[in-house]
């Protein structure tokens, strides 16, 4: 029995690739990823990882790849948009505590779709792609191994 793993290319051309077993899936996803090709969808309020993956999380896995923007800021671009590296910090008080969150997100635009749009109706809207958040367990399989290597040397 094969697994399809069904991808998006940058230019919007879709294609199968068969791999003959589970263990396999990730290392296609890696593969096509560096090519910016995608699978699936973005769900609303984007993915979610624990903080913890914010520097070593694998971009090639849902086929983003990271730059430094002219204003020298850290963003990621998937599937022709921009999005920007926010770093929110830990907030503690009486009426709301939030944990530190790393998040990549970008302006809304009026053809998003509305389940993916956040933020006030009629002000400043955005779409999140990925947060980082919370002291959950980091998951290996959406590590990649060389910034894990770099953080550790």
């Amino acid at each position: 029995m094969s697994i399809q793993i069904h991808l998006v290319g940058p230019l919007g051309t879709s294609i199968t690739v068969e791999v003959q077993e589970e263990r396999e899936i990730f290392p296609a996803l890696r593969k096509y990823g560096k090519s910016g090709w995608s699978s699936g969808d973005l769900p609303a309020g984007g993915v979610s990882l624990p903080l913890g993956m914010a520097d070593i999380f694998d971009w090639n896995l849902i086929g983003a790849r990271p730059y430094t923007n002219a204003d020298g800021e850290q963003a990621v671009m998937y599937r022709g948009q921009s999005y920007k590296r926010r770093e929110l910090d830990e907030v503690d008080t009486k009426k709301i505590k939030l944990p530190k969150i790393v998040k990549y997100s970008r302006g809304a635009r009026p053809t998003d779709l509305p389940h993916l749009k956040e933020g006030e109706e009629g002000g400043v809207q955005y779409v999140t792609l990925i947060s980082f958040r919370g002291g959950g367990k980091v998951l290996d399989a959406y590590v990649d191994p060389a910034k894990v290597a770099q953080s550790a040397g």
